[in-house]
């Protein structure tokens, strides 16, 4: 039996929602499954990604293969490096300590990439809240002295009588002449 590690969808249309299983590779995509290792949602920003570790790093070390998505999460959350970190230890190139050393290295750095993304969206969404505030107030004090305008009574102008040219006779000879 082929054990393959793959995502089952649940949740509504246009939002999906998956479990991370472990399937035997002929079962249907939302059918039955030997055990349930995760979820994932896509949904939100970063992703949320809840595996049982020690369950999916067995998965993976006895062979179970994975669909293109579920490795690039497993990838994501380390499970592919600490497998490839205790192949180490099985060729003797590194000793378990390392292996620890290393892996808590790496997870503390991935900690860090992601708590710095989650505070940079969470500022930009602040500064773009404030920047709307800042629109909205012009846009208000705008139509304020639009309407402040159109409410007060204009100052009355009296409007002095122009000059009027005088038509005389040789002005309107000069114009209608014909060219000779």
């Amino acid at each position: 039996m082929a054990t393959r590690i793959r995502l089952q969808r649940h949740g509504k249309k246009g939002y999906a929602f998956f479990h991370l299983v472990a399937a035997d590779s002929r079962a249907k995509r939302d059918g039955k499954f030997i055990e349930k290792l995760g979820t994932y949602n896509p949904n939100t920003n970063p992703a949320t990604i809840d595996i049982n570790f020690d369950r999916t790093l067995h998965w993976v070390q006895v062979g179970a293969e994975m669909s293109n998505t579920a490795r690039a999460i497993l990838s994501y959350k380390g499970i592919l490096y600490k497998n490839h970190l205790i192949k180490g230890i099985a060729k003797g190139a590194l000793t378990e300590a390392q292996v620890e050393e290393k892996f808590n290295k790496w997870l503390a750095e991935k900690d860090a990439k992601i708590t710095g993304k989650s505070e940079g969206l969470a500022k930009a969404k602040a500064t773009q809240k404030a920047d709307a505030l800042k629109a909205e107030v012009a846009v208000n004090e705008a139509k304020a002295k639009a309407i402040e305008a159109k409410n007060t009574p204009a100052p009355e102008v009296v409007e002095e009588e122009a000059p009027v040219a005088e038509v005389t006779e040789e002005t309107t000879e000069a114009t209608e002449a014909p060219a000779e």
